[in-house]
Formats: structure tokens, C-alpha cells, sequence
């Protein structure tokens, strides 16, 4: 088993990466601390692997809130699903809520445990590639709103972060496809190595070897948590982890939650990001090329909805929580493996690469 740890002082938590976590039940009763245990899932991955954890945790009181699947159902009204349970099962603040499931149950699971009785703990048990490598690391928590995804959510922290990679063999390819658009990225914004290392190994990651796998989760898991320790709440350093997101959650957003899976969103946003940084002269042509051609490698989509506007685009990206005073601000790359921090973009680049980028 691979133990990593999120250095955050009083609030540090480990993340632990090994195939077989669920069957683990002295793992998981080491980070409950009382007797009640809420557990949220979703109904695909609840009637998978719910019961081992509740198997695990025979001797609390336990409750189960099974939520709708799809990034749709990330709302306040599903935040208050969790309130009404938590509230009709009289749970106290020394509750513990378990996230089970992919990046969607992650968010809405922390958020309702950082707001209830003003903070409940919490652990994550990521069920998706994506949630695997990212979501679940970090404290961010929330949900979405009509005009912008994200908008509404806290920092807060898990007690730990149990990664079972035994759980991605269920995993369809759309899904595990889309974990690898955020796999991809610690290679661009911090870790060429591992940007090359994914351009020689992506055909055996896609094939789901084992050794594959497991080293891309530790590696992105690492990344993330020497990100995260260093600039917990996103004053600085942390929102290069947000390459291409800026782009992703205006498609998100501008062609309905659900329709593009987030990693599929990231992918064309990405692309768009490289385009841009072209444009401003950090990047060349070869550079762009390989950065498109390692996520069409992935089996990720790499231009954004043709029915999505210029200006349309423009306006859901003003929509974002890195801009300033009316300015968007996004993270480019300055090259490989470089990110750069939030920065303004003149107008005429921008639009160009709106304007060209996946329409020609």
C-alpha cells in the first residue's frame, strides 16, 4: 500500500493508494471517530460496492443517502437531501459523512459535512479515476449553479483519502478516459517527466495495467498534495492546477451539466489553453501538437461544441473565481510542464483562439 500524505499541520491526512481498500475495515474504522457514520453514494456505485463499507463499519450507527448520478445533480437541492437525513437521524457534530463515489459525490458530500452543525469530518472514498487523481484531494467542496459551475462551496479538508484502485476495473472507458484528461495535466503544469512518461506508457494506462495505473495515482497524488500544502486555499501556486478549467467550465456550463463529462470539458480546454499560450509565444506549433495529440491518444475530445459562441464563451468565462475586477484571468503555459499563475489576456488573442481553435 502507498501512503501519501496532505502536509496541511493540525489538519494533515494521508492518502492511501492499493488495490483492495474496501475489503480493508481496520482502515476505515481508524478514521471514524464516533459512532455515526452517514455514507454517501450515488445508484451506480451504490449497489456496487456500498455494502463492503457499511460491512466494514457493522458496529456504528449507520445511514445511507443514495443520490441520482450526473454531474446535473450537483445542487443545493442535493446538498439539503443529505441536511434532511442527517437532521431526521438526529446526528450529532461528531458525525463522520463517508463520500463514496466519483468527483460529483466527492463535492456535495464535503460541502454538506463542512456546513453541517458548522463541520462535520469526513473521508473520502473515490470511485473514478478522475476523483482518484484530483477531486478528492485537496478540500474543495461545493456545487453548481445555473450560471456557473463551482460557484458555491468551501475549502474543507477530509480525514483521510482511501484510493482503492480495484474500483476502476467497473469503471466504463468514457469515464476512465475523462480521469486521464486531469493526469495529463500535472504533467503539463509541473512534471514534464511525467508528461513524457505518459506520452511513452498512455496504451498500457489505457489497458488498465495495474503498475500503470497505481503509478499514475501516485504521481498525480503527490503533485497535488505538494500543491495543495503549499497554497491551501488558491492564493497563488494552486490555481495552475485549474489549466484549462476556465475554458472546460464554459462548456460545461454553455452546453448543460452532464453533456460533457469535466475531464472531457478539461480536454478541450486544455487544447484551447495551449492555443492561447501559442498565440502568446510561450509555445510552438510542435508543443501544441503533442499536448492535442496525447489527449486524442486518451480517447478525449479536443475542440469544443461548434454551437457555443465567441461571445457566448465569453460570457461563462467571466463567470470564474480567478477573475478580477470584471478581467478574466486564466493559467497558460509558459511550456511544457511550466504553468503559469492567473493572468489577464488581451482581448484580440483571446477571441482568436475562441474564434479558430476546433472551428476550421
Amino acid at each position: 500500500m502507498k501512503i501519501l500524505h496532505v502536509d496541511l499541520g493540525d489538519r494533515s491526512y494521508p492518502i492511501y493508494i492499493d488495490h483492495g481498500l474496501l475489503q480493508n475495515e481496520d482502515l476505515l474504522q481508524r478514521h471514524i471517530p464516533s459512532g455515526q457514520v452517514m455514507i454517501v453514494s450515488n445508484t451506480t456505485v451504490a449497489p456496487l460496492y456500498l455494502q463492503p463499507v457499511v460491512d466494514a463499519l457493522e458496529e456504528k450507527q449507520v445511514a445511507t443517502v443514495i443520490l441520482p448520478d450526473g454531474e446535473q445533480y450537483k445542487t443545493l437541492e442535493s446538498t439539503s437531501t443529505i441536511f434532511d437525513a442527517l437532521l431526521e437521524r438526529r446526528f450529532s457534530r461528531n458525525a463522520t459523512l463517508i463520500a463514496l463515489g466519483g468527483g460529483v459525490i466527492g463535492d456535495i458530500g464535503g460541502f454538506a459535512a463542512a456546513c453541517y452543525q458548522r463541520g462535520i469530518a469526513f473521508v473520502q472514498i473515490p470511485t473514478t479515476l478522475l476523483a482518484q487523481v484530483d477531486s478528492s484531494v485537496g478540500g474543495k467542496t461545493g456545487v453548481n449553479h445555473a450560471l456557473g459551475k463551482n460557484m458555491i462551496g468551501a475549502f474543507y479538508q477530509p480525514r483521510c483519502v482511501i484510493a482503492d484502485t480495484g474500483v476502476l476495473e467497473t469503471l466504463d472507458d468514457r469515464q476512465f478516459s475523462a480521469g486521464i484528461a486531469e493526469v495529463i495535466k500535472y504533467g503539463l503544469i509541473r512534471d514534464k517527466a511525467f508528461f513524457l512518461w505518459l506520452e511513452n506508457n498512455l496504451e498500457a494506462l489505457l489497458a488498465r495495467d495495474k503498475e500503470a495505473m497505481a503509478y499514475a495515482i501516485e504521481r498525480s497524488c503527490i503533485n497535488k498534495a505538494e500543491v495543495v500544502a503549499a497554497d491551501e486555499q488558491e492564493s497563488g501556486l494552486r490555481a495552475t492546477l485549474n489549466l484549462g478549467h476556465t475554458f472546460g467550465h464554459a462548456i460545461e456550463t454553455g452546453a448543460g451539466y452532464g453533456c460533457y463529462l469535466h475531464g472531457e470539458a478539461v480536454a478541450i480546454g486544455t487544447c484551447q489553453a495551449a492555443d492561447l499560450s501559442r498565440r502568446l509565444g510561450w509555445l510552438d506549433d510542435a508543443d501544441v501538437a503533442r499536448i492535442v495529440a496525447l489527449f486524442r491518444k486518451a480517447g478525449l475530445p479536443v475542440t469544443p461544441p461548434q454551437d457555443l459562441s465567441t461571445q457566448r464563451f465569453l460570457e461563462l468565462m467571466a463567470v470564474d473565481k480567478k477573475n478580477i475586477d470584471g478581467k478574466i484571468r486564466l493559467i497558460l503555459l509558459e511550456s511544457i510542464g511550466s504553468a503559469t499563475l492567473p493572468v489577464s489576456v488581451e482581448k484580440q488573442p483571446l477571441e482568436e483562439t475562441l474564434n479558430q481553435y476546433g472551428r476550421n
